[in-house]
């Protein structure tokens, strides 16, 4: 049985300098039970400066406040002056707990903090514990949702850790340490104001790349690149953009002459010292590094200039053989042998990496002009 059992329209009010009265149940029930049907089930409302409109002290190993809720929140504070709704403070463990096994928003929160100007939930640790910490078997271990200002505000101020830490320590699991999603803005922005600090640190220590980015582009960079290891590109050659007419359908492989001073058409004589390259992408090899991507108003291909590209090729004006030098054709966007030294000089494209003893096909050069 409890202690003292109010079942009353009003109790009336307790006025007191010292505790308006204490209760103590030595017994398995609670010491006060307060129940309403249309108000809060206990209301405390303080005066002072320095003490808490409702303060609870647990001397054993239990809890402070235990509050639990069928249909709302368990505990819901709410702040009018831009201070803490609810802040949690602890000097050798965690200041706020928050644990959730399913329903409620995504799955169930174990801590959600919501401020309209000040902040949603404000965990401060004055020793060797951690200011909040959220547990969730299902849904979001903390949440935090702000109109004003920051969801949540993580604040470091000790030189080897971070004013926010994502642990993620499922295994093989894929799970993620941080997520950051945005509809409007960066899903995740790191500013540093140190001067031999980065914003972002990627980091990896199990065999993978520190960073991965997927995207139109995947990286954007506005300032110098350093880089002190190896660049490793899985592309085949070095292209550069040029222009063509409009009205013609260039494929891939298709070698390719100056036309006027930015733009290119396609081959049509033999020995044509106009060469440029061949249009890079054909089967499967595709350009490592494409120069000049400037927008233009005009059509623009990627021209192989140097490294390995597939090439349209006719040898019914003679066999082709691994090694043979390929000069431009009298058929349209094709390659040939060049069986003239002197001829070939200047109108050189490469040479054919693949034999092809008779009629037109795609074969695999080695880019040199010459």
């Amino acid at each position: 049985m409890s202690a003292i059992n109010f079942d009353q329209p009003s109790a009336g009010n307790v006025n007191s300098n010292q505790d308006a009265f204490s209760v103590k149940n030595t017994g398995p029930g609670s010491a006060i039970v307060a129940e309403s049907t249309g108000f809060d089930g206990v209301r405390g409302v303080s005066h002072s400066d320095a003490h808490a409109g409702v303060s609870a002290l647990n001397e054993s190993n239990g809890f402070g406040v235990w509050a639990s809720s069928q249909g709302g929140e368990g505990v819901h504070g709410e702040s009018q002056s831009g201070r803490a709704g609810v802040f949690g403070s602890s000097a050798g463990g965690f200041g706020v707990i928050g644990e959730s096994f399913g329903g409620g928003h995504a799955g169930g929160t174990g801590v959600k903090g919501a401020s309209v100007a000040g902040i949603g939930v404000w965990g401060q640790d004055m020793d060797k514990g951690v200011g909040v910490k959220g547990d969730s078997n299902v849904g979001a271990g903390v949440m935090g949702e702000s109109k004003g200002a920051d969801g949540v505000l993580g604040l470091g101020h000790s030189p080897v850790h971070a004013g926010v830490s994502g642990v993620n320590d499922s295994g093989g699991s894929p799970g993620y340490g941080v997520w950051g999603s945005s509809k409007g803005g960066e899903g995740v922005h790191g500013e540093s104001n140190a001067p031999n600090w980065a914003a972002v640190a990627a980091i990896s220590k199990g065999g993978g790349p520190g960073l991965w980015a997927t995207g139109t582009p995947a990286g954007h960079f506005e300032g110098n690149v350093e880089v002190t290891g190896d660049v490793m590109l899985t592309g085949q050659d070095l292209a550069e953009n040029f222009g063509f007419p409009q009205e013609q359908q260039v494929e891939p492989g298709t070698v390719m002459v100056i036309d006027t001073e930015d733009a290119l058409q396609v081959s049509s004589q033999a020995y044509d010292r106009r060469v440029a390259g061949v249009v890079s992408g054909a089967a499967d090899l595709k350009p490592a590094i494409i120069l000049g991507r400037e927008k233009s108003g005009h059509k623009r291909l990627p021209i192989a200039l140097m490294g390995k590209a597939y090439c349209k090729v006719d040898a019914r004006y003679a066999r082709i053989d691994v090694g043979d030098l390929l000069t431009t054709s009298p058929t349209p966007g094709h390659a040939m042998r060049a069986k003239d030294p002197l001829k070939a000089f200047g109108s050189v494209i490469g040479k054919a990496l693949r034999p092809l003893r008779e009629g037109q096909g795609l074969i695999p050069i080695l880019i040199a002009l010459q």
